[in-house]
């Protein structure tokens, strides 16, 4: 399969997974260990989150102008600020995961039990909240414990870092088009640093591979395309239904991997 084709079908499974709470690394790393298309860098697999991230900022861009435009307003910093906790507690963990020597899985295995556990995390909590009025103010509380719930995402691929963080959200209280909103503007900082980070550490130690840059770019274009419709999808959606269809197509592609591949 000719590279910029397999680039463009990751790009495309980034862009629709990264929002939707099924976890794009999770979905990203089945593909690759299974051979289904060629195993890709962390590098590449980080970084092109980054164009998902300018999907966010896209699809709310009449919020954020907002945000920008009432810094005089103190619920406006109240809120940034939320976010800015959030970000910094999973950016410590995340740097001290990255010096302790974390790396990405290479097996199926922690994929699909974390796929399939998730699944019925999304069921129970759904369940549990079913009919319970839910705030749409974010907490101190809630921001530290959504932070957390983020770089526990991002140590184990297939939580989902959407999934995570808006479940986490909604147990502490805050509604599900509110805790969606929150967990997606964290996105922006939290997935452009990481892709920068990695891209950094690539320019200064480079492998014994060389990067194809474009190939990273084209992928980055395509994830940010593709979740920028996701994203203006999920808004809607997110009104009027739960995520307990996503809570089943979890169970089931978790069961599928560990009935094949474990």
């Amino acid at each position: 399969m000719p590279g910029w084709l397999a680039v463009t079908i990751l790009g495309i499974i980034e862009g629709i997974t990264e929002f939707l709470p099924i976890s794009s690394t999770g979905h990203l790393l089945l593909v690759e260990n299974t051979h289904l298309l060629p195993q890709q860098s962390d590098l590449f697999n980080i970084t092109i989150q980054s164009g998902a991230a300018l999907a966010v900022l896209a699809a709310f861009s009449a919020r954020v102008r907002d945000l920008l435009l009432r810094l005089g307003d103190p619920a406006t910093r109240d809120y940034l600020a939320k976010l800015v906790l959030a970000f910094v507690i999973t950016g410590v963990g995340g740097l001290t995961a990255k010096k302790l020597g974390f790396m990405l899985p290479k097996e199926v295995s922690p994929i699909a039990w974390a796929t399939l556990i998730g699944g019925l995390v999304i069921l129970v909590i759904e369940w549990a909240l079913r009919g319970k009025r839910l705030s749409s103010e974010v907490t101190w509380m809630m921001a530290a414990v959504v932070g957390l719930a983020q770089l526990l995402a991002a140590v184990f691929p297939g939580t989902s870092r959407s999934a995570a963080t808006i479940m986490i959200a909604m147990v502490l209280g805050l509604s599900r088009p509110a805790a969606t909103e929150f967990s997606f503007l964290l996105a922006v900082p939290t997935l452009l640093a990481a892709g920068g980070f990695e891209t950094l550490h690539a320019l200064r130690h480079p492998g014994p591979v060389p990067t194809d840059w474009g190939l990273l770019a084209l992928g980055t274009v395509v994830s940010a395309i593709t979740a920028f419709l996701v994203v203006r999808w999920l808004i809607r959606w997110v009104q009027t239904h739960s995520f307990t269809p996503f809570g089943w197509y979890r169970i089931a592609l978790g069961l599928a991997m560990l009935m094949r591949f474990v």
